[in-house]
């Protein structure tokens, strides 16, 4: 089992960018895969991106592919989320989660262990 804690989250207006981190702590970093979910008021967490164990495979939702980056530095036990081009849609709580298992995209909300959330408010 690990802790991750985001940071990084705030408020932004349509056509800004943020960059969230997720700091792992507790075992090896290079041995979990990471992904990155949202969720916003009254809808169900839904899936960002992946990065692989190595970060050589990454992984996004239709509805970030192009504007959102995902990355890692094994050596800082740190994942991140490059986020451009900001849309008011894209305000939720994110999470990342580390777990063991490779998963891409294919990733549950039951699947791993998961940091506490961090604001993402985009204002139109």
């Amino acid at each position: 089992q690990v802790q991750l804690v985001e940071s990084g989250g705030g408020l932004v207006q349509a056509g800004g960018s943020l960059r969230l981190s997720c700091v792992v702590s507790g075992r090896a970093f290079s041995s979990y895969a990471m992904a990155w979910f949202r969720q916003a008021p009254g809808q169900e967490r839904e899936f960002v991106a992946a990065i692989s164990r190595s970060g050589g495979l990454t992984y996004y939702a239709d509805s970030v592919e192009g504007r959102f980056t995902v990355s890692r530095d094994n050596a800082k036990n740190t994942g991140y989320l490059g986020m451009n081009s900001l849309k008011p849609e894209d305000t939720a709580v994110y999470y990342c989660a580390a777990d063991r298992a490779d998963r891409g995209r294919y990733w549950r909300t039951s699947q791993g262990d998961w940091g506490q959330g961090t604001q993402v408010t985009v204002s139109s």
